[in-house]
């Protein structure tokens, strides 16, 4: 004989799995397109550190058939290696369509270069006929279709759209409520500038710089930290530059973004061994700023990177 309290547990077991089937179908926009899920994934990846952070923080490791792209990069940390423990890397770079297949993936959380390349082997075409369902970073839909310039919408769009996806949506509201909090806290410090300091991004490259244009990430954390991207005209997200064109803009400060073999340091010699550089108001002033790759990438790490930014540009709004 089943007691009353156990039949009450029963039933509300089975009308919370009804809700939560009631949840479904899902559809989401990623970037020109609709996709539904009838469930939430079950054998998951996201490529590159910012994006595997992203599920991470949502709670769904245990979701999770892999990640890709982030010791080939060199991009990850201790504490990020920690989290994943017991989630096999499946690709140190991009991942082969194989790989997906043979690890038995349902969901592939990517971005165009950020684990895709247009017109490259791995593509929600081209995984679609394999019952492999994609969800595009926001801010990469720049290399695929006419777009505005990356804000923190995009990020919020992104945890929003996992939180439907994976039925994780009070994760998802708790993850932007934060950094909304933390955003408005560095606003109210750094208060109104009629002249935003001139900010120049410095990715890599010695013959081209690349950096990222109007329509890549950093441009939302600098103004969002009171400054301007001087590459902000540039209708690209992350892009190559001439030197020249650095020059012209004379940036104030130079955000490093910190990963890959070269490390910061060896970058910010390499700009002050530069003679065309040497009148640079940032090169005179030696006023560079450190963030690692996964806050200046759409991410959960993105509002740290404007508190480290402001700190820098504002210093006085901070001395208090």
């Amino acid at each position: 004989m089943i007691k009353p309290f156990t039949t009450a547990l029963l039933a509300l077991l089975l009308v919370s799995s009804e809700a939560r089937a009631g949840h479904y179908p899902v559809t989401v926009q990623s970037c020109n397109r609709e996709v539904v899920f009838q469930h939430a994934p079950e054998h998951a990846v996201s490529n590159d550190v910012n994006l595997t952070e992203m599920m991470l923080a949502l709670g769904l490791k245990s979701r999770m058939a892999g990640y890709t792209g982030v010791s080939g990069w060199s991009t990850g940390n201790e504490a990020l290696r920690a989290q994943l423990k017991g989630v096999p890397e499946l690709a140190r770079q991009y991942p082969s369509v194989e790989v997906l297949v043979n690890a038995g993936v349902d969901f592939y959380f990517a971005g165009w270069n950020y684990g895709m390349q247009v017109g490259g082997p791995v593509t929600p075409a081209t995984l679609a006929p394999l019952h492999i369902a994609v969800y595009e970073l926001s801010e990469s839909c720049a290399h695929v279709m006419p777009r505005p310039a990356a804000t923190f919408n995009d990020v919020y769009d992104d945890l929003r759209n996992l939180g439907r996806i994976f039925d994780a949506d009070a994760q998802a509201s708790m993850l932007m409520d934060d950094m909304q909090k933390r955003l408005a806290m560095v606003t109210r410090r750094i208060g109104n500038n009629a002249a935003p300091p001139r900010v120049f991004v410095y990715d890599s490259g010695e013959d081209k710089p690349f950096t990222a244009g109007g329509l890549a990430m950093p441009t939302a954390l600098i103004k969002a930290a009171g400054g301007r991207n001087v590459m902000d005209d540039v209708q690209q997200s992350w892009t190559r530059v001439s030197w020249e064109s650095v020059v012209a803009r004379n940036p104030q400060a130079i955000v490093i973004v910190d990963y890959g073999a070269v490390t910061a340091a060896q970058k910010i010699q390499f700009l002050l061994d530069q003679p065309a550089l040497r009148n640079l108001d940032a090169i005179r002033d030696r006023r560079f700023i450190v963030i690692p790759y996964d806050s200046a990438t759409p991410g959960i790490r993105n509002v740290a990177a404007v508190e480290t930014i402001a700190h820098a540009l504002h210093p006085k709004a901070f001395a208090q």
